[in-house]
């Protein structure tokens, strides 16, 4: 199953994606919102996987993050072999996890905005897992039991202000640097999640090309790493992390620039599409 978050006629809310069209779900008294949905547990799965609503194509509709505010949108450094040797770095010995701010969430479609505070933006085209109940103390072979489903994340990268703090959260959490979507895939329809076919293509060229075959610490060692800290609640995102192919990789670095397109494709889940443009006046808002 796949399930959208959409607006049209003026509401936002949650459908089931068939081919070219969205089931509205909004009569079956199911949750609108996708964290109150996950958090509803297995019998709303259920009734939306069975439900029969109105149809609305999904070119007629605005696809929203699928998850709009996730409570924690944890992501991963150095997790592919390649990218970590085009960067110069050493291998992680422990999964490199670090936070974006919510706020920083978009969906398809939506514009990644080049910061009037710096030129250095990069694209990052990665497996995102979104979790479906809350857990704490997950054991790596259950961990599967806890995944509501997958998307395409794009861990959009301020690289200057990245490497300028102690950490690299100032570097990955701007507004409008966290393209997620465009639909959350469950993870039965999923299968294996570690023989995805990754691409990200910056105006139309292929730029990033792998397999989530290659992750270093796996979707499963996250989660069990993860609750061993802290409970994950249903709809928390973790993005796994990138492979080569980066701008910053690139000798000259190949940064986004305004009127770039970044599309990001994985097997089965979809396509991520994000225009760049200059950061608009009206962000400021004092």
């Amino acid at each position: 199953m796949k399930l959208a978050t959409f607006s049209h006629n003026g509401t936002t809310r949650i459908g089931r994606v068939e081919g070219d069209a969205i089931v509205d779900l909004a009569s079956s008294g199911l949750p609108t919102e996708m964290c109150a949905f996950f958090a509803a547990g297995e019998e709303a799965s259920a009734a939306a996987a069975r439900a029969d609503g109105p149809r609305i194509a999904v070119a007629e509709v605005d696809l929203r993050p699928p998850v709009l505010r996730p409570p924690k949108f944890l992501a991963l450094g150095l997790n592919y072999a390649d990218h970590i040797a085009e960067t110069g770095m050493k291998k992680p010995e422990f999964p490199m996890f670090f936070n974006k701010q919510s706020t920083c969430v978009s969906g398809s479609g939506d514009p990644i905005h080049l910061p009037r505070a710096s030129d250095k933006l990069d694209y990052e085209g990665e497996l995102g897992i979104v979790i479906g109940k809350r857990c704490r103390h997950v054991p790596e072979d259950r961990a599967s039991e806890v995944i509501a489903g997958f998307l395409i994340v794009n861990d959009v990268s301020v690289r200057d202000w990245q490497f300028r703090a102690q950490t690299m959260i100032l570097g990955k959490g701007w507004d409008t640097h966290g393209p997620i979507g465009p639909w959350i895939t469950s993870r039965d329809e999923v299968g294996d999640p570690h023989s995805l076919e990754l691409k990200t293509w910056v105006n139309g060229e292929l730029r990033q090309h792998s397999n989530t075959k290659h992750l270093i610490f796996d979707c499963y060692n996250l989660i069990a790493t993860i609750t061993t800290m802290c409970t994950l609640e249903p709809g928390d995102v973790i993005s796994t992390g990138t492979p080569s192919g980066v701008g910053i990789g690139f000798d000259p670095k190949r940064f986004l620039v305004a009127g770039d397109t970044v599309r990001i494709e994985i097997d089965g889940l979809g396509t991520l599409e994000n225009p760049v443009i200059d950061e608009p006046a009206s962000t400021a808002t004092f």
